[in-house]
């Protein structure tokens, strides 16, 4: 069992430490912050972990320490961090940053410390739901081999895979990770704003787009973005798609446009090379 300290009780920090206290994969759970008392939060009411106020030294036997604070932050934590003293044996040190790779956490290193990064693919907007997001979770990874055992072991302890990053592409892996987080969200807001605009309530679009964009999710985990892939794009359908592009605002074309070039990409190989130029031409029209 892992004894783990967590620097920045966030979401993020909360959320892993809570996962990993249910997991049962902690002997000791200490959360360090910069405000006088711990946060509101389960962990805490149940004796699950120790809060303390301030940067402490680890105690012999810790084996993971956690920088679960913002990017901006890292540099100066990590070197207030390495004041403390030495690594105790054994003792590694990650952040959570999805696009650093270790140089903030240089100073630690020059202590003793291994050090990596460990960031779970999972969008964490409330600690609570974020402990049960976490289980299953894929991880991005680097760092010394000392801090992969480390951070494979715990990622086994909840379930989840690890996911070898090279530290230099870890910008365009985060890049990817937005895509597929943020902008999805994005996305699902601009249908949103296309039905409120034909007259429906945000309440009445919400409630039948998201079901449509969850079911579609639900298609790439079933069987692969490209076979997931439906719609007048994937048939084939110019006529259809033409309608879209004329009755759209010219914005909003261009946008459509964009995405859909991308998508005649995933199904090019399985239309007629005449259906795949009249798709091309009309999306080059617009974008």
């Amino acid at each position: 069992m892992e004894r783990v300290i967590i620097v920045g009780p966030g979401r993020l920090g909360l959320a892993l430490g809570h996962a990993l206290a249910e997991a049962g994969a902690v002997a000791s759970l200490v959360y360090q912050g910069r405000r006088p008392d711990p946060p509101d939060h389960i962990l805490f009411h149940q004796g699950l972990a120790e809060y303390r106020f301030g940067l402490g030294h680890p105690e012999p036997g810790t084996t993971a320490v956690f920088l679960t604070v913002p990017d901006d932050a890292l540099p100066e934590v990590a070197q207030a961090f390495a004041a403390l003293g030495p690594a105790p044996p054994g003792c590694c040190v990650f952040h959570c940053s999805g696009v650093l790779g270790s140089d903030p956490l240089a100073p630690l290193h020059a202590r003793g410390y291994p050090v990596g990064t460990f960031h779970p693919l999972q969008a964490i907007p409330f600690s609570l739901s974020g402990a049960e997001r976490l289980r299953g979770a894929s991880v991005s990874l680097s760092g010394d081999p000392e801090v992969l055992a480390v951070a494979r072991r715990i990622i086994a302890s909840l379930g989840g895979r690890g996911l070898a990053v090279p530290t230099s592409r870890r910008p365009v892996y985060h890049a990817a990770a937005v895509v597929a987080s943020n902008y999805v969200v994005v996305l699902l807001a601009e249908a949103i704003r296309i039905f409120e605009e034909l007259g429906l309530s945000r309440e009445e679009a919400e409630e039948a787009l998201t079901p449509l964009a969850l079911g579609s999710l639900e298609n790439v985990a079933e069987l692969g973005a490209e076979k997931a892939l439906t719609g007048p794009v994937s048939r084939g359908d110019v006529d259809t798609v033409e309608l879209h592009l004329r009755a759209l605002e010219r914005e909003d074309a261009m946008l459509y446009a964009v995405l859909g070039r991308r998508s005649l990409e995933l199904v090019r190989d399985r239309l007629a090379p005449e259906v795949v130029a009249e798709l091309d031409a009309l999306f080059q029209r617009y974008s």
